[in-house]
């Protein structure tokens, strides 16, 4: 199989690797898994509970490693509760049957980082998670293990997604030219040309919270449940009274950049850290920003990105303004038949600050 041109490919192309099983599936794929950049991966029947995370290694497959490292196996069929801080393997309904000059690389869906449940894919002889080697054949995995909330899963369930690029990894690129007049960068936002950065909002707001904290001991999540759950029930909220913020050590925040972001229709993006050494935390980016994200929303002035963060291992101060991300474009390598907006329903359109769908709105 040939593409015209490089890039990641866009939904058209996707349903092409289907029909062409190069995207194969133990039930048909349904149509509402394809999005305008990726394709949503379902949970199979068969999970295992880890004695620890692993990779396999470029000598090994996954199966292999499950001999030394599963604990037991599980039924995904009639329901699991995935327990917090534990390692669990999914084996995946997709399977990979790439060809030449594509290659695969896998995030956690948006909802799902937002419950701060870490999905990350593994290949046989993977040396690396979410990536998919070029003419990869073989079976996909899942490794879920949530850090905050003890959640119930079940067989067809999509946590994570994938997108295929053609040709050689992204170059930097300028992508000024192709957003709203409207939309310009500062310098705080560094040079476009390698991405854009972007800082956290925690100006105080009366009688408006900035932010949410994971509360430590909390009920079980259905992730098959939308608007339902009491977000007191789960979330405390943060109403600073000074525009900063210190992180405790091992709490999960969500928070919300204070710029916007725009996805224009020839780009795809996703976020990346600022720089490793810049603190004791990690910002968590759960899913990709497909293209159209944020382009008609506020008359094309874009939506925030909201911002899993957890502290590690000492207290963090984090101040208004500050820069904690990069914003990492990459052409498409057409445009999409369709866009992510209005038209697909989702989500996150227009969002401001948001808690995953799980959650009440209304209490938000």
């Amino acid at each position: 199989m040939c593409f015209s041109s490089e890039g990641v490919l866009p939904y058209q192309s996707i349903q092409t690797l289907v029909s062409k099983k190069h995207i194969l599936s133990s039930t048909p794929i349904e149509n509402s898994q394809i999005q305008p950049s990726s394709i949503d991966l379902r949970l199979g029947y068969r999970a295992w509970r880890l004695q620890a995370s692993f990779l396999p290694g470029t000598n090994s497959t996954v199966g292999e490693r499950l001999e030394d490292l599963a604990m037991h196996e599980i039924d995904l069929s009639q329901g699991c509760i995935f327990e917090k801080n534990c390692v669990y393997l999914v084996l995946l309904k997709e399977s990979a049957n790439l060809p030449s000059g594509i290659t695969a690389f896998a995030n956690t869906k948006s909802s799902i980082g937002r419950l701060d449940l870490l999905t990350r894919l593994i290949t046989d002889y993977g040396a690396e998670f979410d990536r998919v080697s070029e003419s990869y054949k073989g079976p996909l995995y899942a490794e879920v293990s949530p850090r905050s909330f003890s959640v119930l899963v079940r067989t067809g369930m999509r946590l994570n997604q994938i997108r295929f690029r053609n040709g050689n990894a992204p170059t930097p690129t300028l992508i000024g030219k192709g957003l709203p007049e409207n939309i310009t960068f500062s310098s705080l936002h560094g040079d476009p040309t390698s991405g854009i950065n972007f800082s956290i909002d925690l100006k105080p707001r009366k009688g408006q919270s900035i932010g949410f904290k994971a509360k430590s001991h909390t009920p079980l999540i259905d992730l098959d449940r939308v608007n339902y759950y009491r977000v007191s029930d789960f979330w405390d909220r943060i109403e600073p009274e000074s525009d900063r913020l210190i992180l405790d050590p091992g709490a999960f925040y969500i928070l919300m950049s204070k710029e916007t972001v725009v996805v224009p229709p020839q780009y795809a993006a996703e976020m990346a850290p600022y720089m490793a050494m810049m603190g004791e935390f990690r910002v968590h980016y759960a899913g990709f920003f497909d293209p159209g994200f944020g382009y008609e929303a506020e008359g094309g002035k874009g939506s925030r990105g909201v911002l899993e963060v957890r502290c590690h291992e000492a207290p963090f101060t984090l101040q208004d303004g500050q820069v904690i991300g990069r914003l990492i474009y990459e052409r498409m390598a057409e445009e999409p038949k369709i866009l992510y907006g209005s038209k697909l329903n989702s989500n996150y359109q227009g969002q401001k600050l948001r808690l995953s769908k799980h959650f009440c709105h209304e209490n938000a």
